[in-house]
């Protein structure tokens, strides 16, 4: 199949999010765009680290994640950029008005009132986290949450997203909807040791076997990042892994802080027995 990629200009991600792959976004989009594709589909997509950074696409792009607030928030961008604008005019950078928005549950708002609080505590919250947030500061720079910078950023987005599907299934749902020979899926699952930390009932240690099996299968391309653990290799041992050094600054059960770490990169399906490349430092 011949490429039919087209060009892009990259979008920064509008919040931080727990697993961001900033430290790994040049190595993988480089990746994805070796492979030759007609439809691309994230099944984790997060704030989209990897999709936003792209600076080229295909027809057809899917972006998924089982997270309402995070569908929600793509699909409010997109249909209703200024009344979100307008939701966040007044709300201030502080610790009181973070506690409570974060005591509010989300189901009780309106999409537009969901979104603004996602981008409020996300954009607040240390480290990104989606469970058990807390406020972010730093005695050298401003506050994250400025209106003033995050209209153009959302605008960015609304354009970017103008063409794409937003999808709200379980992972394995989405992969066997658009699975076909020219789709190429980036899979970015929660870290190995860290499967809670999106909430109970999202993903459990069997799910990486399962999501390997399910990958062993399909007709199209995949690529996979993940930490680099004894049981990542395992699982996904039967494709082909590349090991890469990253330096993380925000500390984790799993990654540890302001240190480089290695992580995988899987890509197939691929019959190849698995081997580590050798490790490639990303600044």
């Amino acid at each position: 199949m011949e490429s039919s990629l087209s060009g892009v200009s990259p979008v920064n991600p509008i919040a931080p999010y727990l697993g961001g792959k900033r430290n790994l976004a040049k190595r993988v989009c480089t990746l994805l765009a070796t492979i030759p594709h007609r439809t691309y589909v994230e099944p984790f997509i997060g704030m989209g680290g990897i999709f936003l950074r792209r600076t080229s696409r295909p027809p057809v792009e899917v972006i998924n994640d089982i997270s309402a607030d995070v569908t929600n928030l793509f699909r409010v961008v997109r249909r209703h950029y200024e009344p979100l604008v307008e939701e966040m005019a007044w709300l201030i950078s502080s610790r009181d008005e973070f506690d409570r928005l974060r005591r509010v549950d989300p189901d009780t708002l309106t999409d537009i009132e969901r979104a603004a609080r996602f981008i409020y505590l996300q954009r607040l919250a240390f480290g990104g986290k989606v469970r058990g947030r807390n406020f972010g500061v730093d005695a050298r720079t401003p506050s994250r949450f400025n209106l003033a910078t995050l209209r153009g950023e959302l605008r960015a987005l609304r354009d970017r997203l103008a063409s794409v599907t937003i999808e709200r299934l379980p992972y394995r749902d989405v992969i066997e909807r658009y699975d076909t020979p020219d789709t190429l899926f980036y899979l970015d699952p929660p870290y190995w040791d860290c499967e809670r930390d999106y909430g109970d009932g999202v993903f459990e240690r069997a799910d990486f076997e399962r999501l390997a099996e399910q990958l062993a299968g399909i007709a199209g391309r995949f690529v996979l990042s993940i930490n680099a653990t004894a049981g990542a290799r395992e699982v996904f041992g039967r494709f082909g892994v590349e090991e890469v050094a990253v330096t993380y600054t925000i500390s984790t059960a799993a990654i540890g802080a302001g240190k480089s770490v290695s992580e995988l990169l899987v890509t197939g399906p691929s019959s190849e027995p698995w081997q580590v490349q050798p490790v490639l430092q990303l600044l």
